[in-house]
């Protein structure tokens, strides 16, 4: 099939596409690496009158730092994250995410603030934003706002972004120093979205007790799902074999996902309790190398 009619627009600044979106938000669509977009409308699944291309304005792609983590602008494509120094320095977990977001080709195209913006649950940039709770800049012709993952991930393909509005900038905090890092997923191929997928930080004290633990669960949920109770367990506690089974299982009971043609709902709360248990055992093992 070919998309359904439409205008186009391609602001060469930050005002021009913000004042586009002022006029026609509701009937457009953004479009950044087109990774999701162009496939939809190809299906006709999405009809926006109007398309505003993002792609010819060049300070909207960058990779700096800020306050010790790192500050990306949103249409940074995904490959050029995944290779980054300065990602690879500051955010290894990042990078390790990125390698499992589809194939080289998609993430050349693919932009980060485009995949976080479609907020498919599935999708592994989510989780890692979750679990680093990042900060997402947004802004409009009115002005702007940050807010943080509990407030941005609304549901299946629902963020609160309105329809004026555009995420430019995702600030991601650095790990914490001595913590440890990992990213699981299973997928019926490689490239494929996540059946299930879990992004975890450790961290652990001087005694090798863990101080805290975070687990971002993706493929489960309408979108990046977080479980406390799992987390709090691990405080305080060696994380033993035992230990870590334990919060698997917290969280493994804690998670509710819908089945589709895919994978049951009772295979992905399988898979993310055992992906928990790998996650977390990895990441302290890595904790453990730095102390």
């Amino acid at each position: 099939m070919k998309p359904a009619p439409f205008k186009y627009l391609a602001p060469r600044s930050r005002p021009e596409a913000l004042d586009a979106l002022r006029r026609f938000g509701p009937d457009a669509k953004i479009l950044a690496g087109g990774q999701s977009l162009v496939p939809l409308m190809a299906m006709r699944l999405a009809r926006p009158a109007i398309i505003i291309d993002l792609n010819r304005i060049k300070d909207l792609a960058y990779i700096k730092t800020n306050r010790g983590g790192l500050a990306v602008g949103a249409m940074t494509r995904q490959r050029i994250a995944e290779m980054h120094p300065l990602v690879a320095r500051h955010l290894p977990l990042l990078a390790e995410a990125l390698r499992w977001v589809g194939h080289a080709q998609i993430r050349t195209r693919g932009t980060i603030g485009g995949s976080l913006a479609h907020a498919d649950p599935s999708a592994e940039l989510p989780a890692v934003a979750a679990v680093l709770g990042a900060q997402f800049v947004i802004a409009s012709a009115r002005g702007g706002r940050i807010v943080g993952p509990e407030q941005f991930f609304v549901g299946y393909l629902t963020t609160a972004l309105k329809p004026h509005e555009l995420l430019t900038e995702i600030r991601l905090p650095a790990l914490p120093p001595g913590a440890g890092w990992a990213f699981h997923e299973v997928s019926r191929r490689h490239g494929d979205f996540a059946v299930a997928g879990v992004a975890a930080v450790v961290r652990l004290g001087a005694d090798r007790r863990c101080v805290e633990a975070r687990l971002a669960f993706t493929g489960v949920g309408p979108g990046p799902i977080r479980v406390p109770d799992a987390e709090a367990h691990l405080a305080g506690k060696r994380l033993t074999e035992a230990t870590v089974q334990e919060a698997g299982r917290i969280a493994q009971a804690a998670l509710d996902p819908d089945g589709d043609i895919h994978a049951s709902a009772a295979y992905r709360k399988h898979v993310a309790g055992v992906l928990a248990v790998r996650a977390l055992l990895q990441a302290a093992e890595k904790a453990k190398a730095q102390s």
